[in-house]
């Protein structure tokens, strides 16, 4: 049941992880009124500035839900090993 605890956290990162990705992608969309410069739009110029401003912006969001999943996946593991312990 602990491997099922752990693949269950997993996949709540990854979709975490997309969500997060999904949000920082519109929201600076709709703050700057250009796309994101992820590198995929090759036909609007992106200056350095812009690039390493998304780029920490994105990071941070992206380190914030790994660690909110990792103590989710961590309590979550806690709580079964104690309801386990009382029956």
């Amino acid at each position: 049941m602990n491997l099922l605890i752990k693949l269950l956290g997993t996949a709540v990162s990854l979709g975490a992880g997309f969500v997060g990705t999904k949000l920082v992608n519109t929201v600076w969309e709709k703050s700057t009124g250009n796309k994101p410069p992820t590198g995929k739009h090759e036909d609007t110029p992106t200056s350095l500035r812009s690039a390493l401003t998304f780029a920490l912006i994105s990071a941070s969001v992206s380190t914030i839900i790994q660690v909110l999943a990792n103590r989710g996946t961590q309590r979550a593991i806690e709580r079964f090993a104690k309801t386990q312990d009382i029956v």
